[in-house]
């Protein structure tokens, strides 16, 4: 095993202690304690290898490496360290690890860079505890509006404002950066899939990245006794719910071309084993590779939703995220796959399922991005795992194109 293996494997281990659920998986949501750790033990290691260390307003944080050219563009490095409730601990972590690796390299190998070598890692890219996801993405480049950021909420109506402060986090630090600032983004990522197992081809240059969007709908009922109320003067939130859940498949199976739909979360108010549910709310989460793909499914479950507002139950559905399908940038994939062959690595050009930080990033610079297999295709789950050869592996691909993007003086 080489160094560069022994220091994934370290930092990956290290980053899945700080989960609030141990021998549960990896539970690791945006401004808790746990993200408190992660975050602390990532500005550590920055600060080992030599970078110069800040957050921004939503709490994301960049190490960088400054460049001989002044106020120029840098090539950033790095992916999300959130999780998913009971989540695996490469989904995000290793993208983080991957980029501290190549900084690494360039702190060893004495090298000057023109442009500066940037290290990110993102705040709720999952959007697990505040909905929507990939927010630090979206915050950093404008999308996501400081009013907005400042109304978002958890399950428990705690805010983020005032989660960061609980932390420890400045809310009031800049928050929007000026694209011009980015030269690239790079990006790895385990495959959350079965393709680059199956083909055992240890690196996959992803071409595109689905379209998708995230959809809250709320059904409003009446409240009442589970024992006096009669069946025929229920207006039961929860049974709407479950009607309507169990119609969403086939929207997305009649649509056809991969098109895949998931309502992943379901929430229940009163909540009482006795009491008729008087409002339930559950997402909906709509991907395809095609644009009109997902606009024909949010359009059917739209109308579907509201066919259900009548007998005294009052539908309502919220767009929390839509996000284009996007093709990532020729020539940055083209270098990574000229420094797979140079290296000997074999790689395959692959798509991506899953929406990813660098969808967002790829309307504001130039991107790209490298899988790596997953056992068994397993991910957002306790048996994620991936190989440190393969990880070891990415991170010399990314580190050669790390080289050439931002110049490199040999000292």
């Amino acid at each position: 095993m080489n160094r560069v293996q022994e220091q994934i494997e370290k930092h990956i281990h290290a980053l899945s202690k700080f989960t609030s659920t141990p021998q549960k998986g990896v539970t690791r949501l945006t401004y808790s304690n746990e993200d408190l750790q992660a975050r602390n033990y990532i500005k550590k290691t920055m600060k080992e290898y030599g970078l110069n260390v800040w957050e921004d307003g939503f709490g994301n944080i960049f190490g960088k490496l400054e460049g001989t050219l002044k106020n120029a563009p840098s090539v950033l490095i790095g992916s999300h360290f959130d999780s998913v409730p009971n989540g695996g601990a490469y989904d995000g972590p290793a993208g983080v690890v991957a980029g501290l690796e190549v900084a690494s390299l360039f702190s060893k190998n004495k090298l000057t860079p023109k442009y500066p070598l940037e290290i990110v890692a993102l705040v709720e890219e999952e959007g697990a505890r505040f909905g929507g996801g990939l927010m630090g993405s979206r915050g950093m480049v404008g999308l996501l509006s400081e009013e907005d950021f400042k109304n978002l909420k958890d399950k428990d109506g705690l805010s983020t404002e005032e989660e960061m402060e609980k932390i420890g986090l400045n809310t009031s630090l800049p928050k929007v950066r000026d694209p011009k600032t980015m030269k690239a983004f790079l990006e790895l990522h385990i495959e959350q899939g079965p393709i680059l197992e199956e083909k055992n081809i240890p690196i996959g240059v992803v071409e595109a990245i689905v379209g998708l969007t995230q959809l809250e709908v709320t059904v409003k009922g009446q409240a009442g006794h589970a024992g006096t109320t009669p069946m025929d003067r229920r207006s039961d939130a929860l049974v709407t719910a479950a009607k309507i859940l169990a119609q969403l498949s086939d929207l997305a199976i009649d649509e056809g071309e991969g098109t895949v739909i998931t309502a992943g979360r379901l929430n229940v108010f009163p909540n009482g084993a006795n009491i008729i549910p008087e409002k339930t709310v559950f997402t909906v989460d709509i991907r395809s590779g095609k644009e009109e793909n997902v606009r024909n499914v949010i359009r059917k479950t739209k109308e579907l939703v509201q066919s259900y507002s009548e007998n005294g139950i009052h539908t309502s559905i919220e767009q929390l995220l839509y996000i284009q399908p996007k093709a990532l940038n020729k020539d940055i994939r083209s270098l990574l796959k000229q420094q797979s062959s140079q290296l000997e690595i074999p790689y395959c050009s692959i798509n991506s399922g899953a929406g990813h930080d660098a969808m967002v990033f790829s309307d504001f610079t130039d991107v790209g991005m490298i899988f790596v297999p997953s056992k068994d295709g397993l991910s957002h789950c306790p048996e994620e795992w991936s190989d440190s050869r393969h990880l070891a592996n990415a991170v010399q691909i990314l580190y050669e194109a790390a080289k050439n993007l931002t110049e490199v003086d040999s000292n």
